[in-house]
C-alpha cells in the first residue's frame, strides 16, 4: 500500500493550524522531565516516528507557577515541530501524588485552580506549543466533577448537570480569554462512565465545551467492538474528534477514520512498542510493526514504581 493511499495520511486543517496526518500520539505520564534532556529525547524520537500530533504528557498547572516557562519548555516544542508534527500539551489540574475531593474543595480552591490553567496556557502559547488540552477523563478531578456518581456537591458546581460542568467549562472559558485565538483548545473526556453518566449527558456536555471554545474533543476510550465508536456521535459537532483506545492496529485505526467515527487516531502503547508505527502504519509496512503485547511490565509496572517507562519489545542491550 502506497503511503499516499492511506486514509491515515490525509492531512487535516483545524482552523490555521495543518496536521500531516491523522495519528496522533495521546498524551502518555512517561515519569520523565519534559523539560529535561530525558523528556526532550523522548518526544524529540517519538515526533520522528511519523504521528501528525505529539501531545505532550499530562503535567500539572502547579508547575507553570514554579519551574516550567516558556524558556524551559519550547526545546521540547521545537524538537516536535522539527520532526514535523504539531505539538499540545495536557494539562492536569493537581501536582501528581495530590488530589483534591470534590465534597470538600473550596470555591477559593477552584478559582485557583482556574486560574493556574490561565497561567499554564500562556506559558504554553508562548513557548509555541499548538494546542493545550485540560484532562477531563479518566476518573480523575474535572471527570469526578461531572460525574453525578462522585460529585456530592449541593451548590454551583454540583446541583445538576450544567453545574456538574461548571468547573471544567470555567477552566475552558479562562484560557481561551487569555489565549483567544492563538493556540488550540482540545478537551479530553471518558464518554460512558457505567453506574454514572451515559452517552447522552457527554454529548449534553460536549455541546457546551464547544460553544465555550473547544477545537477538538479527544473521546477516550473507544470499545473493543468497533474502532472508534464511542468517538462518532460527537462529530455532530462540527468540530474534530480524536478516538482513543483499541486502535493499536492499523486496520483498525483506518477502519475508524474510513467509516466516519473519528476525525484522528491516538495510538498509546502501539507507539512505545514500536517509535515508529506512525510510519510504518501510513506506508502499509504493517507487518514490519512490533506489537505491543499488553504485557504491561516495563509501561504500567515502572509507572507504578515511579520509574521511567520502556518497553519489553523493545531491544535489550548486549550484556556487558
Amino acid at each position: 500500500m502506497a503511503e499516499t493511499a492511506s486514509v491515515l495520511s490525509r492531512p487535516l486543517r483545524i482552523r490555521s493550524w495543518h496536521l500531516p496526518n491523522r495519528i496522533v500520539m495521546p498524551p502518555m505520564v512517561s515519569v520523565r522531565d519534559i523539560a529535561g534532556q530525558d523528556g526532550l529525547e523522548w518526544y524529540r524520537r517519538h515526533a520522528q516516528g511519523g504521528p501528525g500530533l505529539v501531545i505532550v504528557e499530562a503535567t500539572g498547572v502547579p508547575r507553570f507557577e514554579r519551574d516550567l516557562t516558556a524558556a524551559t519548555l519550547r526545546p521540547v516544542v521545537e524538537a516536535i515541530h522539527t520532526a514535523g508534527a504539531l505539538a499540545a500539551i495536557q494539562l492536569f489540574p493537581l501536582d501528581f501524588g495530590t488530589d483534591l475531593q470534590v465534597g470538600s474543595i473550596t470555591r477559593d480552591e477552584i478559582a485557583g485552580i482556574v486560574r493556574r490553567y490561565r497561567l499554564a496556557a500562556r506559558v504554553c502559547r508562548d513557548a509555541g506549543f499548538d494546542g493545550v488540552e485540560p484532562h477531563g477523563a479518566h476518573g480523575y478531578l474535572l471527570n469526578r466533577f461531572f460525574s453525578p456518581a462522585d460529585n456530592p456537591r449541593r451548590d454551583a458546581y454540583g446541583l445538576n448537570s450544567l453545574s456538574r460542568m461548571r468547573f471544567s467549562l470555567e477552566i475552558v472559558r479562562a484560557i481561551r480569554a487569555e489565549v483567544a485565538e492563538t493556540i488550540l483548545l482540545l478537551y479530553r473526556h471518558t464518554p460512558v462512565k457505567d453506574g454514572s453518566y451515559g452517552i447522552e449527558d457527554s454529548l449534553e456536555f460536549a455541546r457546551e465545551l464547544v460553544a465555550a471554545g473547544v477545537d477538538v474533543l479527544d473521546i477516550s476510550p473507544s470499545s473493543i467492538d468497533a474502532p472508534g465508536d464511542r468517538a462518532e456521535p460527537f462529530r455532530r459537532f462540527g468540530v474534530p474528534v480524536i478516538a482513543v483506545g483499541n486502535l493499536d492496529e492499523p486496520g483498525r485505526a483506518e477502519e475508524a477514520l474510513r467509516q466516519g467515527r473519528a476525525d484522528l487516531v491516538a495510538v498509546g502503547r502501539g507507539q512505545i512498542a514500536d517509535l515508529d508505527w506512525a510510519t510504518k502504519a501510513r506506508r502499509g509496512d504493517w507487518p514490519s510493526i512490533t506489537r505491543c503485547t499488553k504485557c504491561n511490565k516495563l509501561c504500567f509496572g515502572n509507572l507504578r514504581n515511579r520509574l521511567p517507562i520502556a518497553c519489553a519489545q523493545w531491544p535489550q542491550p548486549p550484556a556487558a
